[in-house]
């Protein structure tokens, strides 16, 4: 085992200890999420995950990547005393609990230029890679080529906004979360479940791709 696979086994062994002492009755309603006293099960960008006293697997019973359990172990230890609701949708950098640059400038890199990236000039695979992962289309007010809703985790929902290059602009993108977020997760972990939208979102194009 290298160092950094020594580093993350020693944090998920930390969040799972945690975990442990966590009373997942008295969370559940607050995170909208389902469970009793032994287990809860999370829906995280369109896929389910239970987290128990011994730790974090997928429906098959397998152990996520390190990002996603980082992110679900967040979600439940960093659970707020109160439900929060403010649907207001913001940009990133518009939380109030953004203290340095280094989140912000991994959000812009990891998600909104990495789907540029893949998707300018394939606005149609884009949408429906983003229907692969259970996003649904938006009104979103403006000039949009895209604007499609994600739920990334209960009470935490993402919007994606999408301006395909043309003869005078490239290819703009811009994922807003619900002001509520911040309360649910810290930055770091908002930034990462941006992230790993922008993954999914690549997997499930790459998906398409092959099955063609």
């Amino acid at each position: 085992m290298n160092n950094t696979s020594e580093i993350f086994e020693k944090n998920y062994k930390d969040y799972c200890d945690r975990i442990a002492g966590i009373n997942f009755g008295a969370i559940k309603n607050t995170l909208g999420i389902e469970g009793d006293e032994d287990r809860l099960l999370v829906p995280f960008l369109n896929r389910d995950y239970r987290i128990s006293k011994n730790g974090i697997t997928d429906t098959p019973g397998g152990r996520p990547d390190y990002m996603t359990c980082v992110i679900l172990a967040k979600y439940v230890l960093l659970c707020p005393d109160r439900i929060h609701q403010d649907t207001e949708w913001v940009s990133f950098k518009d939380f109030r609990k953004i203290s340095h640059l280094t989140n912000l400038n991994y959000f812009l890199s990891d998600t909104e230029q990495a789907i540029v990236k893949q998707f300018s000039g394939r606005l149609d695979t884009l949408s429906r890679a983003g229907k692969e992962l259970g996003g649904l289309d938006h009104p979103m007010a403006g000039s949009f080529d895209l604007s499609m809703q994600f739920g990334a985790l209960p009470r935490i929902s993402l919007l994606l906004l999408f301006n395909d290059r043309d003869d005078e602009f490239a290819a703009r993108c811009s994922v807003l979360f619900q002001k509520q977020a911040e309360y649910y997760l810290d930055p770091e972990s908002l930034a990462m479940t941006g992230a790993l939208l922008a993954k999914n979102l690549k997997k499930a194009c790459d998906r398409k791709f092959s099955q063609s």
